[in-house]
């Protein structure tokens, strides 16, 4: 009997029976769908992740490498120092803890720059013409096309003593002798906030793009101001957007290497300067692994942040 012959009842009961066998096979579809990325991520990323840290539990070897001896010494030295001659002389380990802080520091700065920035340029590119939207997309992701490297230079010759800026305001007689930018806190953060600024940008203008317009008409027309509308209407909207483009600038700021190794000139260092130099210079592997695992542990506290205000979000749009 075909399907259209049952009565009401028996088609919906039938229809009850055949759901979940056919959700289990597009589950399965998936799964397999998934299962490249997958191992990926467990032989690629997880892998590495694994060897990290059992390294930061072994014993530093005499000339760099490890010795397979089980110690918490690299976790200790993280936070803590030891005095030479005294050994249970135990103090915070204030080098650390200060790049740890002017790292985090830096980092909230970055974004915190990248969205004043990023904001009013994705408005921009958001409220363009549709047909040309794409060029200004276009033009926003240029700077990716360079490398890192060459873009850092590139902040460095506007910011030197003899650079760009310096070199304007002394032909002007704003100033008698050049400021002193580089290899300074100032430097690192404005060539973070140069490098970081499109990931700021698209996922905002992202949140722009389904943003309708009706709705500010509607803010307009019940005599609300300019900065009401935008306050009340705009920002709660795209506040995904913020979301998403700050944890996209955040992580990779706090791990920065070469734009504070380039323009910090070494002696301002952030945690990917740090941890370079145990697995370098400094010979100590089980160190370099440990503090390599705790910036990990910022980077998921960022995520779980990120993950719990969304669905938060999502929580109240579905209740109201």
């Amino acid at each position: 009997m075909a399907l259209r012959d049952l009565p009401a009842a028996d088609l919906a009961a039938s229809l009850e029976e055949e759901a979940p066998a056919a959700t289990r096979e597009r589950h399965g579809w998936k799964w397999l769908l998934c299962a490249p990325a997958l191992a990926v991520l467990v032989f690629a990323a997880s892998g590495p992740l694994l060897i990290v840290l059992v390294y930061s539990f072994l014993t530093p070897g005499s000339f760099g490498g490890v010795r397979w001896e089980f110690s918490t010494e690299a976790w200790f030295r993280v936070f803590f120092a030891r005095d030479i001659f005294d050994p249970e002389d135990v103090r915070p380990n204030a080098a650390h803890l200060a790049i740890f802080w002017r790292s985090v520091t830096l980092a909230l700065q970055t974004t915190l720059i990248c969205a004043v920035l990023g904001f009013p340029t994705a408005w921009f590119i958001a409220t363009r013409p549709a047909h040309s939207r794409g060029l200004w997309l276009f033009l926003i992701t240029i700077p990716f096309w360079t490398n890192l490297l060459i873009r850092t230079f590139a902040i460095q010759e506007v910011i030197r003593n003899q650079g760009l800026i310096n070199t304007v305001l002394l032909r002007l007689g704003v100033i008698d002798a050049p400021i002193q930018m580089m290899y300074t806190d100032f430097a690192i953060l404005i060539g973070m906030a140069y490098v970081f600024l499109p990931l700021m940008v698209l996922p905002l203008y992202a949140a722009m793009d389904k943003l309708d317009i009706r709705l500010l008409e509607a803010g307009y027309d019940l005599y609300a101001s300019r900065w009401r509308v935008l306050r009340h209407i705009v920002l709660p909207l795209v506040k995904p957007g913020f979301i998403a483009g700050s944890i996209l600038v955040f992580i990779p700021s706090i791990g920065a290497y070469v734009t504070p190794r380039v323009l910090g000139g070494g002696r301002n260092m952030m945690l990917g300067n740090l941890i370079e130099l145990q697995f370098g210079q400094g010979r100590n592997w089980p160190l370099g692994a440990a503090l390599a695992m705790t910036m990990l542990v910022l980077v998921v506290a960022a995520l779980v942040f990120y993950i719990r205000t969304v669905g938060r979000e999502e929580a109240g749009r579905r209740d109201g």
